[in-house]
């Protein structure tokens, strides 16, 4: 299956999750999707993204000086961000419970734990 078009979809989330416990920059970011095995991610979508999400006020940015290169815009989740990473990924539980269920119809829990990041992910914020 081609992940292209499942990934527009959930990129919003999963940026706002990768910075949910460590802001970063461009670049960081897009390792961070991939070392998570978002591999077909590309730079260019990350970048509209990060966009996006601070124009629609759920990222904060700030520059930090380089010694040995241009100075990186970091990006950090703010209140709304954090309000809209909860929404999103409730949204993305019901449907991964109900993508379960169709996959696996015989199975005997639908067990929504699975599906949560670990509850102290976001306690830092």
């Amino acid at each position: 299956m081609d992940t292209t078009q499942l990934l527009k979809g959930v990129l919003d989330l999963a940026v706002l999750a990768v910075v949910r416990d460590e802001d970063g920059y461009g670049y960081d970011i897009v390792r961070r999707l991939r070392d998570a095995g978002i591999g077909d991610v590309g730079d260019a979508s990350v970048y509209g993204t990060l966009r996006r999400l601070y124009s629609a006020g759920a990222l904060s940015s700030y520059v930090v000086p380089s010694d040995g290169g241009p100075h990186r815009k970091y990006y950090a989740i703010n209140p709304q961000g954090t309000r809209m990473l909860d929404e999103q990924t409730d949204t993305w539980v019901q449907f991964a419970v109900a993508m379960s269920g169709l996959l696996h119809p015989h199975a005997k829990t639908q067990d929504t734990a699975i599906f949560r990041p670990r509850p102290e992910a976001g306690a830092q914020r």
